[in-house]
């Protein structure tokens, strides 16, 4: 509450003309108030240095793969307006689910979070290759096939990569005092 005060004080003596300390001005807002511009660009270059991962990496694809399905289309022959809306589309629908597949991998083991990642890629690939006019069959094939390339690949990501996995290595971690033959009162591993 008292801060409340200072701040309505400093902007009375402000609007008067004068800025005095009894009233509750101090430096930090001295500076503020000759750049408070400044001071938003600075916080707005801060929150953007720290977007996590998580979020930046599913909008660079989905802005991607909006990118490709506009050339797709326009390939296929549907220019302008549609061509734009089909790409708007995919890039809204494929960064929503990019993004909740993301936000809940770590509660996923790593197969069901290897299929997802498949089931995302190929559904998505499916899509854009029917847009070309192919059929129906030969699209469901196409997408089941680079789901199933995207599945090998995101196991094998996840499988070399262990000690980043949320869940931790599938082995049993071994203690350091097992090691040195010492015992250990923890509960047997077939417990846990």
């Amino acid at each position: 509450m008292d801060q409340h005060a200072q701040r309505h004080g400093a902007r009375a003596a402000r609007s008067h003309g004068t800025v005095e300390t009894e009233h509750g001005a101090t430096a930090a807002t001295r500076s503020l108030e000759k750049s408070p511009r400044t001071a938003g660009t600075m916080g707005m270059k801060e929150r953007a240095r720290h977007i996590p991962a998580t979020v930046s990496l599913p909008v660079i694809t989905a802005l991607a793969f909006g990118c490709f399905i506009i050339f797709r289309t326009h390939t296929a022959g549907i220019k302008g307006g549609p061509a734009m809306l089909y790409g708007l589309s995919g890039a809204v629908v494929s960064g929503a689910l990019g993004l909740i597949v993301v936000h809940f991998q770590s509660t996923l083991i790593t197969e069901t979070r290897a299929a997802a990642y498949g089931a995302l890629f190929g559904c998505s690939m499916g899509w854009v290759y029917s847009l070309g006019g192919e059929a129906i069959l030969k699209s469901c094939a196409f997408g089941f096939t680079m789901g199933a390339v995207m599945f090998v690949a995101a196991l094998y990501v996840f499988r070399t990569h262990r000690t980043r996995e949320p869940h931790g290595l599938h082995r049993p971690h071994e203690h350091p005092h097992h090691r040195r033959g010492e015992r250990s009162h923890h509960l047997p591993v077939a417990t846990h």
